[in-house]
């Protein structure tokens, strides 16, 4: 019986795949084993490892211990939070197979990080989105690309209408070089003044 189908073809060193190994463990531990079995250090070494995991298994099959009232909220509320984690997730393009993927929060660090670097500039709010580029933004089809929303407070002595547009461009270089996508539209708010 197989321990686990994900696991089916994954192949010790030797050449023996993990599932005879575990299917021949009552075999050797009743000095039944082939000379394989007997002489092989990597068989070896699975069996010790898989004998842990039968042990500690046992172990919390035996245990009778009940739960405390909270578990059950504490593991949903975990799961609550991958779920929504997982809903504002930014893909990031890549020649590799699979798929990789930023956290919105992550982006409008990065993002707010770059504002910052402007003289008489301090970044507030960044709201990040993303979205799959169509042919009318010049892009390839599907394409992930980034709605931001960035709120900033401006140094009322020091700052220059100027600073804005560096702003805009740090911003732009700062989600093609740092995180991948590039940016459809960015929306600057300045929502506040601060002395220096």
């Amino acid at each position: 019986m197989a321990v686990n189908p994900d696991t089916q073809g994954y192949l010790l060193p030797c050449g023996r795949d993990v599932e005879t190994v575990w299917e021949r463990l009552a075999e050797v531990e009743a000095g039944r084993g082939d000379g394989h079995d007997l002489t092989c250090p990597d068989c070896r070494d699975a069996r010790a490892s898989l004998n842990a995991l039968r042990e500690v298994t046992g172990e919390l099959l035996a245990d009778t211990a009940e739960p405390t009232s909270h578990l059950t909220g504490r593991i949903m509320a975990a799961i609550r939070t991958e779920v929504r984690r997982r809903h504002d997730m930014v893909p990031l393009p890549t020649a590799e197979p699979g798929l990789v993927r930023i956290s919105e929060h992550a982006v409008a660090a990065v993002l707010r990080f770059a504002a910052d670097s402007v003289a008489g500039v301090r970044s507030r709010r960044c709201r990040v989105q993303h979205i799959q580029a169509n042919a009318a933004d010049g892009g390839e089809e599907g394409e992930p690309m980034l709605v931001v929303e960035l709120s900033v407070a401006v140094s009322y002595p020091s700052f220059a209408w100027g600073a804005l547009e560096l702003v805009r461009e740090r911003i732009d270089a700062a989600a093609a070089t740092r995180i991948g996508p590039r940016l459809h539209r960015l929306d600057l708010v300045v929502e506040d003044v601060y002395g220096m």
